[in-house]
């Protein structure tokens, strides 16, 4: 994997500091009690040692709105790469553009290098992919303006507010892992605000074959792998393996379709909104993160993963 070395340098200082300061000045989630988790263990962090990594098991969708919607929500600077996403998914539908929500549980985070690690946590968002935030009409970023995060994890939330996100403490459903599986055999997952009434819940149910899912794999690998942003004063790099031993075989990704409902930024009116026939995929992969970087120096960024572990 082609690793630019300056930047990783850069990665792993920052987040010593963060990470030093929220140890030294607040409780984080590891000592409130540990979360006991089906999700793998983190098979990257021996290999890149001054990168953090970590599992993130994730239920990925996607929800069509109107380009003009999107137009109205997406800050005016950010142009819509509507080619890029074309390319991946040509037969979706005229004058529409992909949101992605995201309910994901992140698991044995490390930054192995310096003997640190942190507490899980779950979190979950709608996040905006094929931005042209650089303005070359080619390079796709994606914005994630907002985040529900579990409440008692410091790092989390204020690894998140760095960026810029409105960040939500929350609690979630269910507390340890990324979704628990219903008597009906779809899966569940919810994440409620605390000091608000926002949520984000989703109930999936798996498709019997993938090819029933109007999106590809290859969809979700790229805007994963979107550098992504929230204010733009800094971007994060966050690699996600996709052709690990993690994700195949037993632990392959699954296409699913079910329903979304939220009230939560950008959709955070009285009303709470409800999108049906939502299809996506749930998969977990391994990352390496490079974190708080210049998003001028991810310009051509196109990276959709590296070398896996098999």
């Amino acid at each position: 994997m082609a690793l630019q070395l300056s930047l990783l340098h850069h990665s792993a200082v920052v987040l010593v500091v963060l990470f030093s300061f929220l140890l030294h000045h607040g409780e984080s989630a590891a000592t409130q009690g540990v979360c006991a988790t089906h999700d793998l263990p983190n098979p990257l962090a021996e290999r890149f040692p001054n990168n953090a990594t970590g599992v993130l098991n994730a239920t990925l969708a996607i929800i069509p709105i109107p380009l003009e919607t999107a137009r109205r929500l997406i800050p005016p600077q950010y142009g819509i790469l509507e080619r890029a996403y074309r390319a991946l998914i040509p037969n979706f539908p005229e004058g529409m553009y992909p949101i992605m929500v995201q309910a994901a549980h992140d698991h044995d985070i490390q930054l192995r290098a310096y003997n640190i690690t942190t507490g899980d946590f779950s979190r979950v968002g709608f996040e905006f992919p094929f931005l042209d935030l650089v303005g070359d009409g080619y390079s796709s970023f994606r914005w994630g303006p907002a985040q529900l995060i579990t409440a008692t994890n410091d790092i989390a939330l204020e690894g998140s507010r760095a960026y810029g996100t409105i960040v939500s403490l929350a609690e979630f459903e269910p507390r340890c892992d990324a979704y628990r599986r219903l008597a009906n055999g779809a899966t569940y997952f919810k994440g409620s605000s605390l000091t608000s009434s926002e949520f984000v819940e989703l109930e999936m149910a798996r498709l019997s074959h993938p090819a029933l899912n109007p999106y590809p794999l290859e969809l979700f690998k790229n805007i994963t792998n979107q550098p992504a942003f929230a204010n733009a004063t800094s971007c994060d790099n966050m690699i996600r393996l996709f052709n690990t031993t993690m994700s195949v075989g037993e632990h392959a990704p699954v296409p699913v379709r079910g329903r979304v409902r939220a009230r939560a930024f950008p959709f955070q009116g009285a009303a709470e909104k409800e999108w049906a026939d939502v299809y996506g995929v749930q998969v977990a992969t391994p990352f390496i993160e490079n974190n708080y970087l210049d998003c001028r120096t991810l310009r051509g960024y196109s990276g959709t993963g590296g070398p896996g572990d098999s």
